[in-house]
């Protein structure tokens, strides 16, 4: 659309494109609004559209995503979160323990990890673990013990939701939904989401591509829900001596092709704690948008992940090697 196209010329081309037997769906950016169409199976004749009031061009978008795509959507989407904003320059470190455990224990790390920088408070109430006998989280009772952490520490909440049972119970107590890795293609998941107004952490899968991860991105999007936060979490590889392989080139990749933020799970990529750092730092350094940070008081008692989460001392020297970064970016 022209810069100065009403909302009523918007509406009215969404109209046409619905008369056309498609889906209009408007994209506001910085300096004007796109309606993006979807549904069509090949290109579409945009005369009649060209026509209309308050439309500039007509822009054929090349990538089967179109919704999260750049052609789309030229201005990197940045998410607000009352005072947090993630995608806006400053990297947005989230941290804490891999799952609630008790109270105690997701208070005294929430206060640890607040006091070093973060921003936000990460913390699984529902896991998903490779062995069914693993610990599977604290369910709804975890959920409340974050909602806890939220109102004494200030600290939004990231949690994961693991299917289409629990996601409304995460919607109502996170800040920010997280979608796992295991479930990046579980497209009826991915829908419900869509459909929430909270911010979804989209995580990579396994051996996902980055098209299927965009493709899959889109399903959220193609429900309505805009704010998308992308984050790669470390691959399947041949190599074994790391956990997954860290796709460090994943992020300039999204965001030459993708307008979402990407931030970088380097915990879940390393396995392993002596590793976090400098992953941390590689991220940061070739424009990650943030960091999702295990940390636990006594990863030798952590019920998971205690590998890979960082001491207290670990975290605040993490905080101050990203803090120096910065100041050659």
């Amino acid at each position: 659309m022209k810069n100065d196209a009403t909302e009523e010329q918007v509406q009215a081309v969404i109209k046409e494109i619905e008369k056309m037997g498609f889906r209009g769906v408007p994209m506001p950016g910085a300096l004007r609004t796109a309606v993006c169409i979807i549904g069509n199976k090949g290109p579409v004749d945009a005369t009649q559209l060209l026509a209309m009031e308050g439309v500039k061009e007509a822009i054929p978008v090349t990538k089967p995503y179109k919704l999260v795509s750049r052609e789309t959507h030229p201005d990197s989407t940045v998410i607000s979160i009352g005072d947090v904003t993630i995608g806006a320059g400053e990297p947005v470190i989230m941290a804490g323990p891999c799952a609630v455990e008790s109270e105690e224990q997701a208070l005294t790390i929430a206060a640890i990890v607040k006091k070093h920088g973060a921003k936000v408070f990460r913390g699984g109430a529902f896991k998903p673990r490779t062995s069914p006998y693993a610990f599977q989280g604290l369910g709804e009772k975890g959920l409340k013990i974050l909602d806890k952490v939220r109102r004494e520490t200030g600290l939004l909440i990231v949690t994961e939701a693991t299917d289409s049972e629990n996601l409304r119970a995460v919607e109502k107590y996170a800040d920010i939904i997280q979608i796992g890795a295991r479930n990046m293609q579980n497209y009826s998941l991915l829908r419900l989401a869509g459909q929430t107004k909270k911010p979804v952490l989209f995580k990579r899968g396994f051996a996902a591509t980055i098209d299927e991860w965009l493709m899959a991105a889109e399903y959220i999007m193609s429900e309505g829900n805009t704010r998308i936060i992308l984050c790669e979490r470390g691959i399947r590889t041949f190599s074994d001596n790391t956990r997954n392989t860290l796709d460090i080139s994943a992020i300039p990749s999204i965001k030459s092709v993708s307008h979402l933020p990407i931030i970088v799970d380097p915990s879940h990529a390393a396995g392993r704690r002596d590793y976090v750092i400098p992953l941390s730092r590689g991220a940061i350094a070739v424009g990650a948008d943030g960091l999702l940070i295990e940390v636990h008081h006594d990863p030798a008692h952590a019920l998971s992940d205690g590998m890979q989460s960082l001491y207290p001392h670990q975290f605040e020297q993490l905080m101050q090697e990203i803090s120096r970064l910065k100041n050659f970016l």
